[in-house]
């Protein structure tokens, strides 16, 4: 079979049955004063539904199954929230399902009453080869049903990212500023060399690196030390002084720091070597005690992306991506890109998980905005929904068409999406 129960809630949500004289099995008319309101948490699938069976109305719920048996599959019959089911409509009756006090439940049979125009064109979303099902239609649908369906894929990918900050925040003991600090470090590693940055927080808690936070040669020891950048020979006095400051720390607070093997420079860019990126996180955390504090504090894109902007990286990576190899001199402050990126990715979601945790909602509310004031992101997803007509101008809507991506058309769920729909119902 080609379609799923989605598409019968579809047709039976949209009152798109080919025949208005209905009958249930059991020889009833069938008229639908309304299908009820579709449910998408536990329980029946539609809520309130008023129906006209023989000479009463009857208002209750209405439950949809591809087969009747998957009543049973379902285990409905251990539920009395499904003895307020008034009507069962289904693909195929194969079987006679009762409530718990003994009463038949009325069956509507769908398989005779499905429009051939829907489900050809249902068929055909399923079956394209494109990234996305509607990728050759998204681009004509109105704004309006696009900003109606991105607005609350914004507000899930927030509170989805949200839950798990609180989970991590659980794990290190409620201390705020170390779980900033980890999503600041995966962050800095972007996707290539975010999990090796993970491992560098747990191997280097934030609350060591506080503690010599004035001395910008202990914090570059401690990070590029405890990343394994630290084990080989050197003959620049810099990475010189950084190994003997190292070995200092590190038999003194007992670390035991990464394999250099755990980071990949391969197919980057030398400006994204994650050599470049430790020496910008020194510059960054150097003379900072409470990271998050400063961030709160903050009114403006603009004073958050100072924070970024205004560090100064140690003059020896102008002219080096490794240790002891010297190249042309380079830029090695924080790109524009770069510091959206951490904005978006660990600044705005840190701002908005606090403000959740500690009812703040102004302090969640200025994250969405952040978010709408930052150009969008170009990334190998974004880009695509871009490249088919989809308008996207912040990162606002990129974090959305990312969620979109993600939750609905990764899974065909065209018939949960104001768009799928939108586009189905032309």
């Amino acid at each position: 079979m080609l379609f799923n129960e989605d598409f019968l809630h579809y047709i039976w949500q949209f009152r798109l049955l080919n025949k208005l004289a209905l009958h249930c099995t059991n020889g009833e008319a069938l008229f639908v004063l309304h299908p009820g309101k579709a449910n998408t948490n536990a329980g029946p699938d539609f809520s309130f539904a008023r129906l006209r069976m023989g000479d009463c109305t009857w208002v209750g719920n209405v439950e949809i199954h591809f087969r009747s048996s998957d009543w049973l599959l379902h285990q409905h019959h251990l539920d009395p929230a499904y003895d307020t089911v008034i009507l069962h409509a289904v693909y195929e009756d194969d079987m006679a399902i009762y409530r718990t006090d003994g009463t038949l439940i009325p069956v509507l049979v769908m398989k005779d009453l499905l429009p051939e125009d829907k489900l050809t064109s249902f068929q055909a979303f399923q079956e394209q080869g494109y990234f996305f099902p509607c990728s050759q239609q998204i681009g004509a649908v109105d704004p309006h049903t696009i900003q109606t369906m991105l607005d609350p894929m914004l507000m899930e990918r927030l509170e989805e990212k949200a839950f798990s900050v609180a989970e991590k925040t659980a794990f290190n003991k409620h201390h705020w500023n170390e779980t900033f600090y980890y999503l600041l470090l995966r962050n800095f590693g972007f996707k290539v060399n975010a999990v090796p940055f993970e491992l560098l927080a747990d191997v280097l808690p934030s609350s060591l690196l506080i503690r010599y936070r004035d001395n910008p040669l202990q914090v570059a020891a401690l990070l590029f030390g405890q990343a394994g950048f630290l084990e080989n020979d050197f003959a620049d006095p810099y990475p010189l002084q950084l190994k003997a400051e190292f070995r200092f720390l590190q038999k003194k607070h007992e670390l035991q720091p990464l394999s250099s093997s755990v980071w990949q420079f391969l197919r980057m860019r030398p400006q994204n070597f994650p050599t470049r990126r430790l020496a910008q996180l020194v510059a960054l955390l150097v003379g900072r005690h409470h990271f998050l504090s400063q961030l709160l504090e903050t009114k403006t894109l603009k004073e958050v992306k100072a924070i970024f902007s205004s560090v100064e990286v140690d003059p020896y990576w102008k002219t080096h991506y490794h240790f002891d190899k010297e190249v042309k001199e380079t830029t090695v402050q924080f790109g524009e890109k770069s510091i959206e990126n951490l904005i978006i990715n660990a600044v705005c979601l840190s701002l908005y998980s606090y403000g959740k945790t500690f009812k703040k909602p102004d302090l969640m509310q200025y994250a969405v905005i952040l978010l709408k004031e930052i150009p969008a992101e170009h990334n190998s997803i974004v880009d695509k929904y871009v490249k088919n007509g989809l308008s996207v101008k912040s990162a606002y809507f990129s974090q959305a068409v990312l969620q979109l991506n993600k939750s609905y058309c990764n899974q065909k769920k065209c018939l949960n999406c104001l768009i799928g729909i939108k586009i189905l119902n032309k």
